[in-house]
């Protein structure tokens, strides 16, 4: 959930004029940009200026969230 609230953070930072180039809005892109780079490659913005990857970031983000939540509660189910 924390990683969500840095994503949306880092959304959030663009809409405002140099947020992102203050020391906090340059650690939170230290710790986000990797993981949007991956989406970035795939989709590219629309009509140059929306970006859409971070919405598939989250998207992607909640899948694997739920899968380590199956995992681990079939992996602690095996010790009950």
């Amino acid at each position: 959930m924390v990683y969500n609230y840095l994503i949306l953070a880092y959304i959030l930072m663009s809409w405002f004029p140099n947020a992102r180039e203050s020391s906090i809005g340059q650690f939170i892109g230290r710790l986000v940009e990797p993981y949007l780079s991956i989406f970035r490659r795939f989709i590219p913005p629309i009509g140059g200026v929306l970006d859409l990857s971070p919405i598939v970031a989250f998207i992607a983000l909640r899948f694997i969230q739920s899968g380590v939540m199956y995992l681990l509660d079939m992996l602690f189910s095996l010790f009950r």
